[in-house]
């Protein structure tokens, strides 16, 4: 049906969710089955795990987000869904089920990248925001900045050469044994720290190109947390949290505003599960405000992984005739092109 309604599936990690939207903007259902209680005791996602969740879930999750949106499968006009990157197991499962409904009821299947969508979340949200402009997304397998000169159309300035943000606070809250997902508790407890008590590399932060790198930065905690307990001194895991943090921030921030001055944008968007981190937002609007650069970052839904994002992307994708053949296979290693 030509009506611009798109069902999205996304299962590239540890959340099933389908979601219908309309015109790539209006959200009528994002529903999001999150495994995060069964990966906690592990401290991290189990690709096994996720995989059984994901075929328990989908089936499920897609019934909900039919009757919240109050539509028929006959009513959709395209299904868009993660095909990479992330876990081959999920990804498998909601490639599976798309390629089911698109088959079925003779409708288009488009196949999405699973960084992309992220980027696309701020297009819901912000229903005006419109190209050009830079985008950041950090997560806990992404880290990259673009130049957004159209919808669909955009360069890659930088991307991690190793470990990406989040995949370093996960790591990180491992070792402090904090519990898992480790983003938003080391956030919360830098709050209380001193992000100057611990001295922390910041790698390329001062580079003439726009790539990161965290595993110098990683591996420099690593290092203080095993010296303070072979010298039996205890680690103040509040300070660590907010000096770890701080480093961070001052590398995705130097880089945004860099890319900033230099594609004379003045719009920066956000996306990505590290979008949430209050204090990358808040030292990011303080930054861009002294150049009279506005800053955009999606609800906190919107961040984590969901399928309204993929759906966004492939209305646009759908409106310019892009189409999906049926050996669409996984791809867990996809890079934004």
């Amino acid at each position: 049906m030509e009506n611009g309604l798109i069902l999205g599936i996304e299962s590239s990690c540890d959340e099933t969710s389908v979601a219908v939207v309309k015109d790539g903007r209006k959200i009528l259902s994002n529903i999001i089955a999150s495994q995060v209680d069964w990966h906690r005791k592990f401290g991290g996602v189990v690709p096994e795990i996720a995989s059984r969740k994901h075929i328990e879930l989908i089936n499920p999750v897609i019934e909900e987000a039919l009757i919240e949106a109050d539509i028929e499968f006959e009513d959709l006009s395209a299904v868009a869904v993660t095909y990479g990157p992330g876990l081959v197991g999920g990804l498998l499962v909601g490639i599976a089920a798309a390629k089911g409904i698109a088959y079925s009821q003779h409708i288009p299947l488009i196949a999405i990248n699973h960084i992309e969508g992220h980027i696309y979340s701020n297009f819901i949200a912000y229903q005006n925001l419109k190209p050009p402009l830079v985008c950041l997304t950090v997560s806990g397998g992404h880290t990259d900045l673009l130049y957004f000169k159209g919808l669909g159309e955009y360069e890659i300035l930088g991307r991690t050469r190793d470990d990406a943000a989040g995949e370093a606070f996960d790591k990180v809250a491992r070792v402090l044994e904090l519990g898992y997902p480790g983003g938003p508790i080391i956030d919360k407890l830098a709050k209380d720290g001193d992000s100057t008590a611990i001295e922390l590399p910041r790698p390329l932060i001062n580079a003439s190109n726009y790539d990161f790198s965290f595993s110098g930065l990683k591996t420099a905690v690593l290092n203080y947390i095993n010296n303070q307990k072979q010298r039996g001194e205890e680690i103040d895991e509040v300070n660590l949290a907010a000096s770890f943090q701080q480093a961070v921030v001052d590398i995705l921030v130097t880089k945004v505003v860099k890319a900033v001055k230099e594609t004379g944008v003045k719009d920066v968007i956000l996306a990505g599960g590290v979008a949430s981190n209050h204090q990358l937002r808040a030292e990011l609007k303080t930054k861009l405000d002294d150049l009279k650069v506005d800053l955009y970052f999606p609800p906190p839904k919107l961040c984590t992984d969901n399928a309204a994002m993929i759906a966004s992307v492939g209305y646009y994708r759908w409106q310019q005739g892009d189409r999906t053949e049926y050996s669409l296979n996984a791809e867990p290693n996809l890079k934004l092109k």
